[in-house]
């Protein structure tokens, strides 16, 4: 990505970060004309991230690009702060022209992702279960069905078991799905588990 955004816009600069942690703290340490965020990170996700740079840099656009499915996160993206949304896969097409676009202050979405939009606003597209949960409980959601206990999630994602249990019961209670095979089989048929 680096090497053709220096291919298109010449002199660049650019850093990166392994984690959520590390992308804020660089973020923190000097402005930048935009901040490429991932949706799947160690840890906190990315959407937590974009919500932790738009707290702290309101003025950096934010362009996600990740391997996650646009029509589970790029509304959840958008809501959280992001400026822009495109898939890993299809990044190398639109990649320079969704930085330009968002570094003037405009939004970027795919063709697929308005077509989508203009359809939940007429009514036409169908709701799936996983569109009300929240961020964090659709991570957990995703680590269920990734395979991890609630201890194991509870460790990754710095929260009391507890807590993780409370929201394994919220999400159960969302989608009307009581089982963890049948959680993880949701997300796998919605492709929300890679």
């Amino acid at each position: 990505m680096i090497s053709l955004l220096q291919e298109h816009f010449g002199e660049l600069q650019a850093g990166e970060a392994g984690d959520a942690r590390e992308g804020l703290e660089a973020v923190m340490r000097e402005p930048w004309d935009v901040a490429v965020v991932d949706i799947s990170m160690p840890g906190r996700s990315g959407l937590e991230l974009i919500q932790d740079i738009r707290r702290e840099r309101p003025e950096t656009p934010i362009l996600v690009v990740s391997s996650q499915s646009e029509e589970d996160y790029a509304l959840r993206a958008m809501k959280a702060g992001a400026a822009g949304y495109i898939s890993k896969q299809s990044a190398a097409d639109i990649l320079v022209t969704a930085v330009e676009r968002v570094i003037t202050g405009r939004r970027f979405i795919s063709a697929a992702l308005a077509e989508r939009l203009a359809g939940a606003v007429s009514g036409d597209s169908p709701v799936t279960s996983h569109e009300s949960l929240s961020n964090r409980e659709l991570q957990v959601l995703r680590l269920i069905a990734s395979g991890q206990t609630i201890k194991e999630i509870s460790a990754d994602l710095a929260l009391s078991e507890k807590t993780v249990a409370t929201y394994r019961s919220r999400i159960s209670e969302k989608m009307g799905l009581s089982s963890n095979v049948d959680l993880t089989r949701y997300a796998m048929q919605n492709h929300l588990v890679e």
